[in-house]
């Protein structure tokens, strides 16, 4: 921070480059300063006068919480800024893109991309105030208008898209419950070799059956934890012995790995190997696995005996809806319980009154 002729100014270490014949500056800038500088629009304000969506503040707890539990190997990507007055950018040589932007402090520095980042800097810092020594990279604009803020935030959020859940659990070493679905994958049948780790839908010719994102999830039913939890290692071993004693009672799972059946046919028939039959056997297996192990085994068997094609009348209304599966928490539910009803296990009252209520709409 400096005082210059027309009062303080921040100064910052940057790169200038060049866009669309506009000129932006890359710097970098330490947490502490992050909530002094950086503004958002008032929610108050009606969308046409914004530049930017309003602030979620449901999202900010759990980013600030990624903060402040790792303080040694978090990532936070660039905010991208617009400064309302001119900026003044002196090169260190003649010539060169490398100096120091000089912002008015009266200027109003107004962010494009990275609010909640602003946000959740913010109260990661009240928490872990050795954070403030940190720094974030920066991307400033000249502002140019209303209009030209609302486009760059357009412009920005344009072509931003999330990786699929599947992506999202291969990359995720910090979430026990995908770690949990990668050693699944590649060490547990039914899913080694026949599982989908890219996407979350699976291409008609695909020799794969599960996506990774849908094992993960059914995986979490059947040991009853919620996101947040992770797993012991006694834990983690039930999950990956069910799966495996499982697979020795489908038929198709076996045929389909004795090459006597298509992965192509198996997805198309049946609903066995699809997120919601996962799912729904993951809520049955939840169960047995409290049973004695000889009980649990003939339950097991009777699994093995059903009819998962989707033609049968028993998944009507349950995991098909209109000729078509259904991933809803709701056909999930009715699923299971039908898998239930098929292999005899009791169905409580709680059960059977929701079940009422789910299929009475």
């Amino acid at each position: 921070m400096t005082d210059t002729d027309s009062g303080f100014s921040y100064n910052f270490p940057a790169v200038r480059g060049q866009q669309a014949q506009k000129p932006f500056y890359i710097t970098t800038c330490p947490l502490r300063l992050i909530p002094k500088i950086f503004m958002y629009d008032e929610e108050d304000v009606p969308v046409e006068l914004r530049a930017q969506r309003t602030l979620n503040k449901s999202r900010i707890p759990e980013m600030a919480r990624y903060l402040v539990d790792g303080p040694t190997d978090y990532v936070f990507s660039a905010i991208t800024a617009s400064v309302s007055q001119t900026v003044t950018f002196t090169e260190h040589v003649k010539g060169s893109n490398l100096g120091t932007l000089t912002i008015p402090m009266e200027a109003q520095i107004l962010i494009n991309d990275g609010q909640h980042r602003r946000a959740a800097i913010e109260e990661a810092l009240k928490e872990r105030p050795e954070l403030s020594q940190d720094n974030i990279a920066v991307l400033f604009f000249v502002d140019e208008g209303l209009t030209r803020s609302q486009q760059l935030f357009a412009d920005l959020n344009k072509y931003a898209v999330r990786p699929s859940p599947s992506l999202a659990t291969m990359y995720d070493h910090r979430d026990q419950a995908s770690e949990l679905a990668r050693y699944l994958a590649f060490n547990c049948k039914p899913f080694k070799g026949y599982t989908e780790f890219e996407s979350s839908s699976i291409p008609v010719k695909s020799s794969k059956l599960f996506t990774l994102s849908s094992i993960k999830q059914a995986s979490r039913i059947l040991s009853g934890k919620s996101a947040k939890e992770g797993f012991s290692e006694a834990e983690k071993n039930a999950v990956a012995e069910f799966w495996t004693e499982l697979f020795d009672y489908i038929p198709e799972w076996q045929q389909l790995q004795n090459k006597q059946l298509s992965a192509t046919e198996l997805r198309r028939d049946s609903i066995i190997v699809h997120g919601i039959g996962l799912q729904s056997l993951a809520m049955v297996g939840k169960e047995l696995l409290c049973y004695p192990v000889a009980e649990r085994r003939t339950k097991l068997a009777a699994i093995g005996q059903l009819d998962w094609s989707k033609s049968n009348p028993i998944w009507a209304n349950r995991a098909m809806q209109h000729g078509r599966l259904s991933k809803a928490l709701t056909n999930i539910f009715l699923t299971s319980l039908q898998i239930k009803r098929e292999i005899n296990m009791n169905i409580s009252e709680q059960e059977l009154t929701r079940e009422k209520e789910y299929l009475g709409k």
